[in-house]
């Protein structure tokens, strides 16, 4: 197995991430990685080792049978497909792939049952097709290739910050500005691994704001276009300026006047060049259910 490592995974720990692709225990990981089974840009490294982007990991796995996911059918909101890749409409809830803990429920069980083997391998058999992600209870727009040249296209127009990504979400306060650009140095916490925050030496992240609605001091509805795209950027962005997405408890939002699962972010528009054409594909979907409960709460309060 080789995988190459991009910026959602930069400053995890060698063997947390070996764990985390192949649902091996940890202890086996650590074993394995002593043993020279894994390789990092073909040179051996400890467990503790710190991931950088564009880092090569081999890996060989001792056990097969720990790599292997069920296929679940499981519904897909499919917004657009063609022979190389697919866009589905993730749900809030549902994680991105399966991890060491979490094996079922995913959208990579869902898209093994549909699509079999035909789906690129690139990232690995617990990324099965996955380009890039979602986090759990963000919804919207991802991109799934379907082999492993369409997944080199697209992620190649990811790494180049081609592709539009747009987002909507309903943040807690007044934001001030109408149009705000946050450029502001995001790195993963090193006393919280699963989290990240803004430091000094932090990668370069840039978050276009654009007010759409204000609801008096309470809440403001925003439309987030991101330039780079870093790990729960959004989500450390907002923070930071003082207006966590409603309901993230992960970053101090806390639980609003509305409940709901968490952060009432959404992934809305999408826009890349299909695989080996130059076509343009532009896509948009409407708030789902969980994003129109808070804004009809808002709307609602103001007739």
């Amino acid at each position: 197995m080789i995988i190459f490592i991009d910026e959602n995974d930069e400053g995890k720990r060698l063997d947390n991430f070996l764990t985390e692709i192949t649902g091996c225990s940890r202890s086996k990981i650590q074993a394995a990685v002593k043993n020279g089974l894994a390789l990092v840009n073909s040179m051996q490294k400890k467990s503790s080792y710190n991931l950088k982007e564009n880092d090569r990991v081999e890996f060989e796995l001792p056990d097969e049978k720990d790599l292997c996911i069920e296929p679940e059918n499981i519904p897909l909101d499919i917004v657009y497909e063609d022979e190389n890749m697919l866009v589905v409409n993730k749900p809030s809830g549902m994680l991105t792939h399966p991890t060491s803990l979490e094996k079922k429920g995913t959208l990579v069980n869902a898209l093994l049952f549909r699509y079999g083997e035909n789906l690129s391998d690139i990232n690995g058999e617990f990324r099965r097709g996955i380009l890039h992600r979602l986090d759990r209870n963000t919804s919207g727009l991802l991109m799934i290739a379907k082999n492993n040249r369409a997944h080199e296209f697209l992620a190649s127009q990811i790494k180049q910050h081609t592709v539009v990504k747009k987002y909507r979400a309903i943040v807690k306060g007044a934001y001030k500005k109408d149009e705000d650009k946050i450029e502001l140095p995001i790195g993963r916490n090193p006393k919280q691994p699963q989290k990240m925050c803004v430091t000094t030496d932090g990668k370069d992240s840039i978050t276009l704001v654009k007010v759409l609605e204000h609801f008096g001091n309470d809440a403001t509805y925003l439309e987030l276009t991101l330039i780079t795209g870093r790990t729960h950027q959004i989500r450390v962005h907002l923070s930071y300026k003082g207006h966590p997405v409603y309901n993230d408890s992960l970053y101090g939002a806390g639980q609003g006047k509305v409940k709901t699962e968490e952060q009432v972010l959404q992934s809305f528009h999408l826009e890349f060049t299909k695989p080996f054409s130059d076509e343009i594909i532009c896509l948009e979907i409407e708030p789902d259910e969980k994003f129109q409960k808070v804004l009809n709460y808002y709307r609602n309060r103001r007739t």
